[in-house]
């Protein structure tokens, strides 16, 4: 009987001239039956390269997804966004079908599919950015072109820390072409990304390539998320680059939202550490930002401000040459470090297209790390 293949990690192909230096497959593990010392090269992976690509996993249980992505935080036990979902106003509540007998994995996709682990005629709906941005490429032009939907973290951001991985295991995949991704932000910045890509950008880049000055306002300043924020930002609309809301005070009046429960409003760092490198990440949700809590004390609660503050941090992060766009195939297993990227939805697929996805988080038991202090000498 010959030995079992041991574990390889591989950097992933990176296009020439692109800046991207995050991202590994790996071979040699069986997900339905990892060791524990498969789990510890995962773990590195992950940590260390941030976006781990696992091929031809079509055969995974969607109890093997949970389990490999509770591992991360044993502790952890409930689905990310944890009972936001039943809130029909949430702007998530739309585009996530809960399998059942696995109600912390969701269903994903674009079209209608018959029948799928349990759920029975479904209409997955694939978020199109004509129904969040305040713009949107014109019709005619709208299966060649498209757009960033929303950068985003996957957390709940109330209540509920945010997960330390997410899993997306992709079950059909339409392909064969191409769109143009267009920022549409007065800069001509444009991106040819595979149809339907998950985008992905490093938080670590993102710090990286801010000025002396930025870094420590970064290091040293907190976001306060708004509550409920799913729901409290279901009225306004994204600017053309997917990085945040345009301010035309369209957010849900506070006395309009679910009861509000001061402790779970959450205050975060902006700059999250890796616990394996001890880098910083700027590891903002642009559009779910209230207020910045400042180095001296001070509040920034002047919305419109904060989120210039927050957009000014973070757009050279999202510049075309440090973009991931994931070229998926039936059976990828793609997990994200979700305390080190940002990621989007992108493309937009005609009616037959049919895209049929599983993704799993879970809410975390301990907050992310922030910065180190230093300390006097």
């Amino acid at each position: 009987m010959s030995a079992a293949a041991s574990p390889v990690v591989t950097p992933l192909a990176i296009p020439e001239g692109s800046q991207v230096n995050f991202g590994a497959s790996i071979s040699g593990i069986d997900i339905e039956n990892f060791t524990d010392a498969d789990f510890d090269v995962i773990r590195s992976a992950l940590l260390n390269h941030q976006v781990v690509v696992f091929k031809n996993q079509g055969h995974v249980s969607p109890r093997a997804q949970f389990e490999l992505t509770q591992r991360f935080d044993p502790l952890a036990t409930s689905y990310g966004h944890g009972q936001t979902l039943d809130a029909k106003r949430s702007i998530l509540h739309p585009d996530l079908k809960t399998i059942p007998h696995q109600p912390q994995v969701q269903v994903i996709g674009n079209g209608f599919v018959a029948e799928y682990e349990g759920l029975e005629n479904i209409k997955l709906r694939h978020p199109h950015h004509k129904t969040f941005h305040a713009t949107a490429i014109p019709e005619a032009d709208d299966l060649d072109f498209t757009r960033f939907y929303r950068w985003h973290i996957d957390a709940s951001l109330y209540g509920l820390a945010p997960p330390v991985v997410t899993t997306l295991l992709a079950v059909r995949v339409p392909g064969g072409r191409t769109q143009v991704c267009r920022y549409d932000d007065g800069t001509g910045d444009e991106l040819v990304v595979p149809l339907g890509t998950t985008a992905f950008v490093s938080g670590y880049a993102m710090y990286d390539a801010l000025s002396p000055a930025d870094q420590e306002f970064a290091r040293t300043t907190k976001v306060e998320y708004a509550p409920h924020p799913y729901i409290w930002m279901s009225g306004s609309k994204s600017r053309s680059d997917g990085l945040g809301i345009i301010s035309e005070g369209k957010e849900i009046p506070l006395d309009q939202l679910p009861a509000i429960e001061e402790d779970k409003i959450q205050v975060l760092p902006i700059c999250w550490r890796n616990p394996e490198t001890g880098k910083l990440a700027v590891q903002i949700h642009p559009s779910a930002v209230r207020k910045l809590h400042l180095a001296d004390g001070s509040v920034v609660e002047d919305l419109a401000e904060v989120r210039e503050i927050v957009h000014r941090l973070q757009r050279p992060g999202i510049a075309p040459t440090l973009v991931y766009a994931h070229d998926w195939e039936a059976g990828d297993l793609v997990l994200f470090h979700n305390r080190g990227v940002l990621h989007s939805v992108v493309g937009a697929f005609a009616e037959e297209e049919v895209r049929l996805f599983r993704q799993c988080n879970v809410a975390a038991s301990e907050f992310p790390l922030g910065p180190e202090v230093a300390t006097a000498a």
